[in-house]
């Protein structure tokens, strides 16, 4: 799945190309944009060929840079521009130096050898965090700029399995994406899905791909309505939006018992066990500390869900 996000200056047809010719064209295009990719940045030099239009062959056409008119002055429907290092920019032409505005062609520079767009979240995990809450097909992926880039916008977001095109939906913030795929989900999965993220900071752009199967990323909801009972037994529903039957879509459940005043996640617990039954029953002596339990697909093992926690402090007990 393709989308696009424009401004009042661009509106994003994406071409790529291998020097400096698109390898895909238009023959009613008005608005372009071209990606020169290049592997060093440092000292590159490219011509690049622009055209206002077919329309436009026997206009006074004259050209400007993000606004400015070059010097020297840049004049007909066909022209070359010598783009160096980094210094892309949005073309247009018009009809005279302070005419009609007719056309535009906005050059973007993607090196090949270097990323700075975006934060990573690890070696391992890349630059794009993936999760779903079940195997409906509904899934979330996100991304963080880094500091010096946080007013980086994104141009396009591809999404696809193999040969079926996920459709996505850009958050408002540019930071995530929300996607479908209408894969059933008692289907067994012999494609990756494939998302590609193309990001740009002024001319410079730069694109992220993640690519995982649906099992890999689904990670349950925290588990609702936890509760004690019987002095210390404890019991907790699914969560509402895991699928159903349970049965197939089996969940486990980590039990975690941590002193008071420690988190769920210490790494010194008083007990930790595995169950597949929503009750467990604590039997130490002490009547203070907390209890800790969460979820994951016991088949898959992918990502935990959150821990739901309560408090036993004696008498009185907090969930």
């Amino acid at each position: 799945m393709f989308f696009f996000i424009h401004n009042p200056l661009i509106f994003l047809l994406l071409f790529f190309l291998p020097s400096v010719k698109p390898i895909w064209t238009s023959s009613a295009l008005v608005f372009l944009v071209l990606v020169l990719r290049v592997s060093h940045v440092h000292g590159s030099r490219i011509k690049v060929s622009l055209s206002c239009g077919e329309a436009y062959q026997d206009k006074p056409v004259f050209w400007k840079r993000n606004g400015v008119e070059l010097t020297p002055a840049l004049q007909g429907n066909r022209v070359t521009v010598l783009v160096r290092e980094m210094n892309g920019g949005n073309y247009t032409c018009h009809l005279s130096p302070d005419g009609e505005y007719l056309n535009h062609t906005v050059i973007l520079v993607q090196p090949d050898n270097r990323t700075v767009i975006l934060e990573e979240i690890s070696p391992e995990g890349g630059h794009i965090h993936c999760l779903a809450p079940n195997y409906n097909g509904s899934f979330h992926c996100s991304w963080t700029r880094t500091q010096h880039r946080s007013h980086a916008a994104v141009l396009l977001v591809k999404t696809n399995r193999y040969m079926d095109k996920i459709p996505c939906e850009l958050e408002a913030d540019g930071s995530g994406v929300i996607c479908q795929d209408a894969s059933c989900p008692y289907k067994e999965e012999r494609h990756r899905i494939t998302l590609t993220v193309y990001i740009h900071s002024y001319s410079r752009l730069e694109a992220y791909t993640r690519s995982f199967y649906l099992r890999e990323i689904v990670k349950p909801e925290k588990l609702p309505n936890l509760r004690v009972s019987s002095g210390q037994v404890f019991s907790w529903d699914a969560p509402d939006s895991w699928d159903k039957p349970g049965s197939y879509f089996g969940l486990h459940f980590q039990i975690k018992v941590a002193r008071i005043g420690h988190s769920c996640s210490s790494d010194k617990p008083i007990l930790t066990n595995i169950t597949e039954v929503r009750k467990y029953e604590v039997n130490i002596t002490s009547r203070r500390y907390v209890f800790c339990v969460r979820a994951q697909d016991k088949h898959t093992l992918g990502p935990w869900s959150n821990w739901s926690q309560c408090t036993v402090n004696k008498s009185d007990v907090v969930c």
